[in-house]
């Protein structure tokens, strides 16, 4: 007698809860047809600046304020410091050493290292910039605008590539001057481009997995229809 064999159910992806519909040519596309680019941004110690250097910050953050006529959002991510890679790297120097003393001093920096991260709890911060662009204008929506377009499969509001090279234009005014103004407060910025863009996705929502689990190429990424 055969026995129907039982596969497990499939959870549904975090994809399918998101309001992103498509990332692509360095533009994360929401599902009620905005537009989004994000930049990495520097960072200044602002505790470390002289007086009159931290006035001239601070009115430079004013007039960046006072220079965009459009919202941005200011997004800092923390996350616990991985120095995987580093440790491999010093490892496989220490193989390669020929003299025994310089042998145990290594191998004892690299414990010494995974012992600094793990009781100190080391952090790094990524500060990012998004740019937002909604055809038509900012306007609000209301919550049945907002329901209707979160069930809307994606291939119903993506742009024709016509639509998307215009929005894509006024969209990079908006980085352009997003970055002017951040330059004058001595912080550099740089677009993510789509490969970047599905990284820093995949790591904010896997954050348990991502680190044992590397992100596959753009070229192999497969996205939800």
């Amino acid at each position: 007698m055969n026995k129907e064999i039982q596969k497990k159910p499939t959870l549904p992806s975090v994809q399918r809860y998101l309001d992103i519909a498509e990332i692509r040519s360095n533009t994360v596309i929401m599902k009620d047809g905005s537009m989004r680019a994000v930049l990495l941004a520097s960072s200044i110690n602002f505790s470390l600046k002289s007086v009159e250097e931290q006035q001239a910050i601070v009115s430079a953050y004013i007039n960046f304020l006072n220079f965009v006529d459009f919202p941005v959002q200011i997004v800092v991510q923390s996350r616990k410091l991985n120095i995987d890679k580093y440790i491999a790297e010093v490892a496989e120097k220490e193989k390669i050493q020929t003299s025994e003393l310089l042998r145990l001093q290594t191998a004892e920096y690299v414990n010494y290292i995974k012992e600094l991260v793990e009781l100190g709890d080391i952090m790094s911060k990524k500060f990012y910039i998004v740019v937002p662009y909604v055809p038509g204008g900012e306007k609000k929506e209301n919550f049945f605008n907002r329901l209707a377009g979160a069930f809307s499969p994606a291939s119903a509001i993506r742009l024709n590539e016509k639509l998307f090279e215009d929005y894509r234009k006024q969209l990079d005014t908006r980085v352009g001057r997003v970055v002017s103004g951040l330059s004058s407060m001595s912080i550099s910025a740089v677009e993510l481009d789509t490969q970047a863009l599905i990284e820093l996705f995949y790591n904010t929502y896997n954050l348990d997995i991502y680190n044992q689990q590397k992100l596959a190429s753009l070229g192999e990424v497969q996205v939800e229809q």
